[in-house]
């Protein structure tokens, strides 16, 4: 049953209430979101978790001021505003207006607070008993746990449900909209053009990346890229055809605590996927995209935009990695001589497509953090399959791409520590590995086995199998050929000494 507050002057009905919609204006959107990892949950209002990123928004509005001090209510702001962030300025005449106050109500109406409001005051209550409406009038003393009414005999009444409250008056100091209070100093009567800005929490933004893989003769391939970026609000405001940037960089805050959720929420609205361009340009030392059309995002929904039109051809690189050790082995202060440190048992064999963001290769466009998926043509029914994901961090043009799709089936390592000698008084050690490969495909693959050498800085490698190319000050790569079917084996013997 619908519970209703009257009032003798006017009707007043508790109900859900709508959040503020922004017309007209315009935010700047950034996200610290770490690529991909922005789960479901977080998609639907009252989650709990707090939504990685923040705003800057700027409304600009025609306000009548007199001349002399002038009270302005500003509600259409968002419910996770940051009063501290808040900047009021006139345009039309700067220098003679200014801000002698500023407060930000936030404590919004409900039947609660309208309630508490009349703790000791008389109110009639209506209850539902049968199909007959009964009223009870008396002093309200208490809202906790139902309705306790004092008569003026002095018993008291406990009304747990109602069909309505007839109030006397309605009380001031109500307000159904987080809203900004200013008192406002002018010189110059008339209406005035004004932009306020403030900063907002409950908003974010990350980039998704949709590759289609195309194989191609020896490792090589080329990808259709497509990029999206995904808008979240869930600020406690509508923005409505608002001009629309994105900032892609880390850009340095404060650490603060979590934020408030909103003060109410309402069931999630995804909006449907529209194309869209956006004007890329440097920024500071960060990447600005300025979409180029204003925009909607409602309260609680998710808007996914096309961040740039999609490179067709994109040569790449296919490459699989055999890496024995797994990761993760630190290196010590000092000559690790413990013979068993190190050896693992992976035997997988690591797949990753690489390519370059160069113009060249129609590409060579400043790429934010974002979640790569990849998916391959199914050419008996012409279908998508995915085949794989990985994030990227911000990535500069011309610069190169490397992304992890999984593990290969048919393509087995398997990595053993054939013998060990130590010298602690000559101060040297020795270690003679052997890393065996075996490829099950009806193709040759060709793999990189990467070794780190972990246990001391000064090294040289005194006995190998093969030639290897050196990555780092501690890695080393052996590039095997297997032919389809077969086997293949990788020995060295590397000496440290110290």
């Amino acid at each position: 049953m619908q519970h209703k507050i009257k009032s003798v002057i006017a009707l007043l009905t508790i109900s859900s209430l709508g959040a503020p919609a922004i017309a007209g204006d315009a935010l700047t959107v950034y996200s610290s979101a770490h690529p991909g990892a922005v789960s479901p949950e977080q998609y639907r209002p009252g989650s709990g978790v707090p939504v990685p990123g923040y705003a800057v928004v700027r409304h600009e509005r025609d306000i009548p001021l007199i001349s002399g001090t002038n009270q302005v209510r500003f509600s259409d702001v968002a419910a996770q505003i940051d009063p501290t962030s808040v900047s009021f300025e006139s345009l039309t005449d700067p220098s003679n207006t200014r801000v002698i106050e500023q407060n930000y109500q936030f404590d919004l109406v409900s039947s609660q607070r309208l309630l508490e409001k009349y703790i000791d005051r008389e109110i009639t209550v209506d209850q539902q008993r049968g199909n007959n409406i009964q009223s009870f009038s008396g002093t309200l003393s208490s809202t906790e746990g139902g309705l306790i009414l004092r008569s003026k005999d002095g018993s008291a009444q406990v009304l747990n449900g109602y069909a309505g409250i007839k109030l006397p008056e309605i009380p001031g100091g109500l307000i159904t909209k987080p809203t900004l209070v200013w008192d406002i100093a002018a010189q110059k009567a008339g209406t005035h053009k004004t932009r306020v800005a403030y900063q907002t929490g409950g908003i974010t933004w990350w980039a998704d990346y949709n590759f289609t893989y195309a194989e191609g003769k020896e490792g090589t391939c080329q990808l259709d890229v497509g990029a999206w970026v995904s808008v979240l609000n869930q600020s406690g405001a509508t923005y409505n055809n608002a001009k629309l940037k994105l900032v892609a960089g880390d850009v340095q805050r404060i650490e603060r605590p979590a934020p408030i959720q909103p003060m109410e929420m309402r069931m999630m609205a995804k909006a449907a996927a529209a194309p869209a361009n956006f004007e890329e340009k440097p920024f500071f030392e960060y990447h600005l995209y300025t979409l180029s059309f204003p925009t909607t995002l409602p309260d609680n929904s998710t808007k996914q935009l096309e961040l740039f039109p999609a490179a067709r051809d994109v040569s790449c690189q296919k490459s699989l990695v055999y890496i024995g050790q797994g990761t993760g082995f630190r290196h010590y202060g000092g000559p690790i001589t413990d013979r068993g440190y190190g050896m693992t048992d992976n035997n997988k064999v690591d797949v990753y497509l690489s390519f370059k963001n160069t113009k060249a290769n129609h590409m060579g466009i400043p790429l934010p953090a974002g979640r790569i998926r990849v998916s391959k043509l199914d050419t008996a029914d012409g279908s998508l399959e995915f085949i794989g994901e990985d994030s990227i961090d911000h990535t500069a043009k011309d610069e190169s791409v490397l992304i992890k799709l999984g593990s290969a089936f048919d393509v087995v390592g398997e990595r053993r520590q054939v013998n060990f000698r130590v010298d602690n008084l000559a101060k040297w050690m020795e270690e003679d590995i052997e890393v065996k490969l075996r490829n099950r495909k009806d193709e040759p693959v060709t793999v990189q086995v990467r070794e780190n050498l972990y246990r001391w800085t000064n090294w040289s490698v005194i006995r190998k199998s093969q030639d290897f190319e050196k990555q780092d000050a501690r890695t080393i790569q052996f590039p095997v050929k297997i032919a389809k079917g077969g086997e293949a084996t990788v020995r060295y013997t590397v000496r440290y000494t110290w």
